[in-house]
């Protein structure tokens, strides 16, 4: 089954036009190697309300089965990614924010910083991914593995999660 996603970055510079957006397009193209259709992508300044209003859209509306921000999920007073993304998802999955935070730990210590979560909505996946490119490809690499498996389960897949 091929799965749809979108792409949201969160940057204020990014959605005024006064920063290239690296961190999107890398997301994007990594998840079409994967097999993923990629639907949707913007760039959206650190608006509680613009971020919400588009996860629920992208979710409700658009029926995008994986939603991937970038950016917002620091400590800046306007870095609220996190916060609009919980208030869109019904259900956490905190294994996978633990797990980009673990990753991300290897490389700097920083990395415990970042507030992302992670999170069902209705039958799809909303992963909040830090905003530099470094991290987004070290979070790429521990997320992409299970993101087929996360979504056929999401979706009701009676597929076994045991290993061999």
């Amino acid at each position: 089954m091929v799965f749809t996603a979108g792409v949201l970055t969160l940057s204020d510079k990014g959605a005024l036009g006064e920063r290239e957006d690296t961190a999107g397009p890398l997301i994007k193209e990594a998840l079409q190697k994967e097999g993923f259709d990629v639907v949707a992508y913007r760039i959206l300044p650190d608006d509680y309300e613009e971020i919400l209003v588009v996860l629920v859209d992208w979710v409700d509306r658009k029926g995008i089965d994986l939603i991937v921000t970038t950016g917002g999920t620091g400590l800046s007073p306007r870095d609220v990614t996190p916060e609009a993304t919980k208030a869109a998802i019904e259900k956490e999955v905190p294994g996978i924010a633990e797990a980009i935070r673990m990753e991300g730990m290897k490389h700097t210590p920083y990395a415990m910083l970042t507030r992302g979560i992670a999170g069902i909505r209705r039958q799809s996946l909303i992963i909040n991914l830090p905003g530099s490119p470094k991290a987004v490809e070290e979070s790429l690499g521990v997320i992409l593995p299970v993101l087929n498996h996360a979504l056929e389960k999401i979706k009701g897949s009676p597929k076994e999660c045991a290993r061999n």
